[in-house]
């Protein structure tokens, strides 16, 4: 099933847009469309994302009605698109604000494989979105290749997954080490490890707003490693940028 994950601050109209690009493919009778909106799932981007992965196949279509405001959540998304076998693209719809409970937005960039194809939907609320491209990028575009989990891994992409393994468990050490010498709920924990790319942050680090157990850290690590094990050839360049995504993804999963 084709994923379209909409994109956007608050008040920038995605609910609506949403229900737009839905009522044009259903309207086509050839497929089903869904959309899976984050006010109507309770339990946070983690069960969204469960929510859209119980509706992916090859036919129809899924329109996450989210926020995405986090390239991490992004990620995710487009590895759930490409373990189903099935093409995905994002709609940047702008304008809204920001709002102090949510995360500040980090712009899509078409040049990450997460974020492509991009579409920005017009400002004017009255303008149709760019059906036409939309359309053809879901439903015509070959859908991404076969995971590389189900293939012979070349000795490269090996050695991405092992240092992609070492730098997280370096990450979940530092963040138990923190805990133990008496960080508190809502303390920044910096944390220090070769190769992790912080986001503005020197060093990078983790808000954690609750202590957290090993057992659970290491839960989410798996989580995480599952996805970047999807395609490790196209993280290969990018080790420090999936870290910082990895201390994203903790962040987000740790409210």
């Amino acid at each position: 099933m084709p994923l379209v994950l909409l994109c956007g601050l608050p008040g920038s109209g995605k609910s609506r847009r949403a229900e737009e690009l839905r009522a044009a493919l259903a309207s086509e009778g050839e497929r089903r469309a869904f959309v899976v909106s984050e006010a109507d799932v309770a339990g946070g981007r983690a069960a969204l994302r469960a929510a859209a992965e119980r509706l992916l196949n090859q036919r129809d279509v899924v329109i996450v009605d989210a926020g995405s405001e986090l390239k991490s959540f992004r990620y995710e998304l487009y590895c759930l698109s490409k373990h189903a076998g099935t093409p995905h693209c994002l709609v940047l719809c702008p304008g809204g604000g920001a709002l102090p409970d949510r995360p500040p937005l980090e712009p899509p960039d078409s040049q990450n494989r997460w974020d492509w194809p991009l579409f920005l939907a017009p400002e004017d609320p009255a303008e149709p979105l760019p059906l036409p491209e939309i359309r053809a990028a879901l439903l015509e575009r070959r859908p991404p290749p076969p995971n590389q989990s189900t293939r012979s891994q070349p000795l490269q992409a090996a050695g991405f997954l092992h240092q992609l393994d070492r730098l997280t468990q370096e990450v979940l050490a530092a963040v138990m080490a923190a805990q133990r010498e008496g960080a508190q709920a809502g303390q920044f924990i910096p944390v220090a490890v070769d190769g992790l790319a912080g986001g503005g942050r020197e060093p990078p680090g983790l808000l954690l707003n609750r202590p957290v157990s090993l057992a659970e850290l290491s839960r989410l690590r798996r989580q995480f490693l599952s996805y970047a094990k999807m395609h490790p050839g196209e993280g290969e360049q990018n080790l420090p940028q999936l870290g910082g995504m990895f201390l994203q993804y903790l962040s987000q999963n740790l409210q």
